[in-house]
């Protein structure tokens, strides 16, 4: 069979396991990873093909890596807070140990269980990020302390990633580490001499000159620092090349047209990097392997979020912002493969560990995605024993609702949406009460003087404490249908429930919010239709009626805006 005609039967697989995967709620890694077993089963790569395809999947990890050096913002890690850094960096620490004590229990070499242990302390931000986007969980706290985590845990990922690149050889000597030390250190400092005084200045010419110009200059960057790095005299691998080209560039006002031109190039490499990598899960069919990958999978999935769990009650924060948080942190990450991989080609690792490594992030990937998708029923089910996560002094006590109200009107979500309703409700009622999950913008209105709490709308306790049997309405502008449920479910629980109103994301939501006895119910895309269709019939096609409308329309948003 040509090299040809596999990478093609290989991208085929790829795609037909990846859509199979997205089918099942799973990131399109996990079917990535089981077209490469299929492939692996049906013998597609022979051997005479390996070198190339090793070849193109090193281009893939580079390019994963070239993007990620362009998108590194370190003043992002002092953005995010103390208890965030301290935080990440316990639960790098105690989750490493604990993992490097069940390997080294599991019969692995030192060096082994110290890769495994670290494969296994990070967790993949693709996935979390993902499914946090799809659950609008992004602004909430615990979102907000989960990127946070992850930011810290992709930075240590980095480095340990360059430390490792620095080893050409299967031992650890006491002057490699220091020379190892010297030459990042080396790098560093010409990587951002040359992005000061002469790359920012050339690419951005190169960006005004020709877009394709741009692609061609950026890849030939990456290419030519990754060949230089991996020269014998300096000792790094071209992917750790890929980053540092990257890192470069990053504060190039180009940089986002570059990583858009590069990410196609990325994907396709990359797949080609976890089809080889799904091959070695050839080792995961052996008896063998499958009590230990069971045993580290466990941990994954229960023993790191215990961990986390326990650190973010020590910080501070409710059981129910620990408990959010921890379940995202149940899967191994993309990170991991790639390390489990730089440690197999520099020797350290056999090609068990990583057949092992690769089928425990299957595993906990597969696990995982379900766990944060019923994140809340499973918080609802553990809620009575996990307040012994919870300290007595809360540190988001501060943004909690503390008092008693009555004759009130709750406004469930202030974002878009909601801050159109606000002032409205205001100027109609005395006593408005808002309830956010976002911390920046429940601030934000409290600093304007306004009633607002930090809260969520799924959250039993929040319910509770809002005095609803007093309320006199209730409007909850979420948009999302599991939230909004919850409530209804409250309000059906009480003897005089207050008028209630809903917005949903589509007509067939808000016929279920219907069916649940929701008072009234608004489809925003809906009521601009309405909306436009009212404009031009009362309007017409008349642009000096409309160019009227655009004035008073671009002054209400200016005053609208915090």
């Amino acid at each position: 069979m040509s090299i040809f005609l596999a990478v093609s039967i290989g991208i085929i697989t790829a795609a037909f396991f990846g859509f199979i995967a997205r089918l099942f709620r799973q990131p399109p890694i996990v079917g990535y990873l089981f077209a490469g077993l299929a492939l692996a089963l049906l013998g597609v790569f022979s051997d005479d093909q390996k070198p190339l395809l090793q070849t193109m999947a090193q281009l893939g990890v580079t390019f994963l890596l070239f993007l990620i050096g362009l998108e590194i913002n370190l003043r992002e890690l002092a953005s995010i807070g103390r208890v965030v850094i301290l935080g990440g960096i316990g639960q790098i620490f105690f989750t490493s140990l604990a993992g490097y004590f069940i390997a080294a229990l599991l019969g692995f070499s030192t060096i082994e269980s110290l890769y495994i242990a670290v494969a296994l302390t990070f967790s993949s931000t693709i996935v979390v990020v993902k499914l946090l986007s799809e659950k609008k969980d992004l602004d909430s706290l615990y979102g907000k302390i989960t990127v946070g985590f992850l930011l810290v845990q992709d930075i240590a990922a980095i480095l340990t990633l360059v430390f490792l690149s620095g080893f050409q050889t299967a031992s650890f000597e006491p002057l490699t580490f220091f020379w190892v030390l010297v030459k990042g250190v080396g790098l560093l400092a010409v990587v951002y001499l040359l992005s000061k005084f002469v790359l920012t200045r050339v690419f951005d010419r190169v960006a005004a000159t020709s877009v394709e110009l741009l692609f061609v200059s950026s890849i030939g960057w990456m290419l030519g620092v990754a060949s230089v790095v991996s020269l014998p005299q300096i000792g790094f691998t071209p992917e750790i090349g890929g980053l540092l080209a990257g890192v470069a560039l990053a504060n190039s006002s180009a940089h986002l047209q570059i990583a858009s031109r590069v990410k196609p190039l990325r994907d396709f490499f990359i797949t080609i990097f976890f089809l080889l990598l799904g091959t070695k899960m050839v080792v995961g069919l052996n008896p063998q392997v499958i009590i230990p990958a069971l045993i580290l999978s466990v941990f994954v999935v229960v023993g790191g979020p215990l961990i986390v769990l326990g650190l973010l009650g020590l910080l501070g924060h409710k059981k129910r912002t620990s408990f959010l948080s921890a379940v995202t942190f149940a899967q191994v990450s993309e990170f991991s493969l790639i390390l489990i991989a730089f440690g197999r080609n520099l020797g350290h690792v056999s090609e068990f560990v990583v057949g092992l490594v690769t089928l425990v992030a299957v595993i906990t990937m597969i696990t995982s995605t379900y766990l944060i998708i019923n994140g809340y029923r499973l918080y609802l089910i553990l809620a009575p024993i996990l307040g012994i996560f919870e300290r007595k002094k809360i540190r988001e006590t501060a943004l909690s609702i503390n008092r008693e109200f009555a004759e009130h009107v709750v406004l469930l979500g202030c974002d878009r949406l909601g801050r159109r309703v606000l002032p409205l409700l205001e100027k109609k009622e005395k006593n408005v009460v808002v309830i956010d999950f976002n911390p920046r913008v429940v601030s934000e209105l409290v600093a304007q003087n306004h009633q607002a709490y930090y809260g969520d709308a799924s959250d039993i306790e929040t319910l509770e404490s809002l005095s609803l049997p007093q309320a006199r309405l209730i409007v909850s502008t979420t948009g999302s249908l599991e939230d909004n449920l919850i409530v209804l479910e409250y309000l059906g629980k009480l003897e005089k429930p207050p008028l209630s109103i809903f917005a949903a994301a589509t007509p067939q939501e808000a016929l279920t919010l219907y069916e649940k006895g929701a008072d009234y119910v608004i489809v925003p895309q809906v009521a601009a239709g309405d909306h436009l269709a009212h404009l031009l019939s009362v309007h017409g096609i008349n642009k000096n009626h409309f160019k009227v409308l655009r004035e008073r329309h671009f002054d209400r948003l200016a005053k609208d805006r915090f």
